[in-house]
């Protein structure tokens, strides 16, 4: 094989209106090399994935694969024939295995033909076996495999009824079974719960071929990257290692250029000295912060706090009741999403709720804040608790607007929790800084919409955050402020999240939807989760697996 599977001299890109996104770009790609893309968003990493699949060549430089390289390609929005089956869809990864036998079929049946040609159809034979072989005559159970690590819907669900999620899904498991010479993989961990995320690591670290990926999901970078591509200032800058080894040799580079980057690398060191630390010293300590409520209700310290990093208004102080779930079941359609659930939330806790897409975690939410009633059982909600729910959706935020109208209404004070603070410093400390308060915000990236809508539902202050998914689209840099800002919140927390680094490093708690209907409240974050769970049903047990539900009963 060639020294290099890609390169890439002085590429650049321009984009509306007169944006250099990328600048002077010279990379080669070794074989074989397994590199995480990281940047800011709104930095590129999409538009790089792009130029490298050939979507995009309106580009400055050259941007060329080695001849005849196979390069397999998983956008944010991946086109799938609508009218296909999840089955057949997935069954294209593996086209030329499945018509490998289909013509070996009709080989074997011309055999009999009174005037058939023996030599002919041997030939024909000896090259369909061959492509069999490659594939070690596994390709159903690589399949039934890969659906079940990546909980796909059932195989004969049509493509047109699925989400977004759903089909994203599809589309990896049939890219990862194509097998192609380099993936170029754009948010694959977007959709995916904690352990199909677990199990798309130890495939890729498998794979033989070259994987560029542009995902924030840290411990997959930990676990699955030998590089990190960063994107900065429009210049691609390789750096050797993991995304550990990045935060070391990023903090050596963040200290020479100390005067403009302090806030950048006061929060790099926060997440170093977590890296650190031995697993028992990574537990947030709830009293800690509940202790700090005084300091951080008062004036001063909302004065004091006018740094790049995330803050999250705190509101009225939180009693030592807060919310319990008393044998709660709850169903949707013919599934039961809940049985007989009973916990209680600690006040300080950090929640991190996880589990596949469709288990319920949402319908908590919704249960929680009086949009939907249980089944039976009872939610109690302690009397000082004021909750603030940042959902998924955002469509309500304003597309012709402006971030700064679209938060302040135009006021240059805002009323934040219980005090009044100019509407720029809070703006601010979502991270949108200078002339990015005056950005559309039907132009926002997928991260900065994220932001704004976190900004503008904390507005009012609470006591009790229900956060839904609140990492998807954020870039690292904006993740370790969100969990810098968590962590300093001096009320209770509840997050719904599938990344696995932001629980480990945050959560106190796990409660865990875990299939057949059953929920799972643990004491501790995820690692130690994930440890107890293969304790109590050994590895076979807790590989993932398609999501099933107990039946209900009438």
């Amino acid at each position: 094989m060639a020294q290099y599977v890609f390169t890439m001299n002085r590429v650049g890109k321009i984009v509306p209106p007169k944006r250099q996104i990328l600048k002077d770009i010279s990379l080669s790609f070794f074989p074989g090399a397994k590199i995480g893309l990281l940047g800011l968003n709104g930095s590129g990493k999409s538009t790089l994935i792009r130029i490298m699949a050939g979507v995009d060549t309106e580009i400055e430089g050259e941007a060329t694969p080695m001849p005849n390289l196979n390069i397999g390609y998983l956008p944010q929005e991946p086109q799938l024939d609508p009218q296909k089956t999840v089955r057949e869809a997935v069954e294209e990864g593996l086209g030329d295995v499945f018509n490998a036998q289909k013509k070996l079929d009709e080989i074997y049946a011309a055999y009999a033909e009174p005037d058939a040609d023996f030599d002919a159809l041997a030939a024909e034979q000896a090259k369909y076996e061959a492509i069999l072989a490659t594939s070690d005559g596994s390709a159903e159970q690589q399949i039934d495999i890969a659906a079940d690590a990546l909980r796909l819907p059932a195989w004969d669900a049509k493509i047109e009824h699925l989400s977004g999620g759903e089909k994203r899904r599809v589309a990896l498991c049939k890219l990862l079974l194509q097998k192609p010479d380099m993936l170029l993989l754009d948010e694959p961990t977007n959709h995916l719960d904690a352990e199909s995320v677990e199990w798309l690591e130890q495939f890729l670290t498998r794979f033989p071929g070259t994987v560029v990926a542009v995902t924030h999901d840290r411990y997959f970078l930990d676990n699955a990257a030998e590089w990190i591509l960063e994107l900065d200032r429009g210049h691609g800058i390789p750096w050797k290692g993991n995304y550990s080894s990045w935060l070391d040799q990023k903090e050596e580079r963040l200290k020479q250029e100390e005067a403009s980057e302090s806030a950048r690398q006061k929060a790099i060191k926060k997440e170093l000295e977590w890296v650190r630390q031995n697993p028992k010293g990574r537990q947030a300590k709830s009293k800690a912060r509940i202790a700090r409520f005084e300091e951080l209700n008062s004036q001063d310290y909302q004065k004091r706090n006018e740094t790049q990093e995330i803050f999250i208004p705190v509101g009225d102080r939180l009693g030592n009741e807060v919310i319990e779930f008393k044998n709660v079941s709850k169903s949707y359609g013919d599934r039961l999403l809940l049985d007989n659930v009973s916990f209680k939330i600690p006040a300080g806790a950090i929640v991190g709720i996880i589990g596949p897409n469709g288990a319920g975690k949402s319908t908590l939410f919704r249960m929680l804040t009086g949009k939907e009633q249980p089944d039976s059982g009872e939610i109690v909600k302690g009397p000082t608790v004021k909750l603030a729910y940042v959902d998924q959706s955002r469509e309500a935020l304003e597309g012709t607007k402006t971030v700064f109208e679209e938060i302040s209404g135009g006021a240059d004070v805002l009323t934040v929790g219980k005090y009044e603070t100019p509407s720029r410093a809070y703006i601010g400390r979502f991270n949108f800084k200078g002339g990015d308060q005056q950005k559309i915000v039907g132009n926002l990236s997928g991260g900065e919409r994220g932001r704004l809508h976190l900004a503008k539902t904390l507005i009012a202050g609470g006591n009790v955050l229900l956060l839904d998914e609140p990492s998807n689209d954020l870039d690292v840099e904006t993740l370790r402020a969100l969990e810098d800002a968590l962590l300093e919140f001096a009320g209770s927390v509840l997050v719904i999240s599938h990344d696995r680094w932001f629980l480990d490093r945050i959560a106190t708690h796990i409660l865990a939807f875990e299939g057949d209907s059953q929920v799972t409240f643990f004491d501790g974050n995820y690692q130690e989760y994930e440890a107890d769970k293969r304790a109590r049903l050994g590895e076979e047990g807790a590989r993932p697996k398609r999501l099933r539900y107990k039946p209900i009963s009438r």
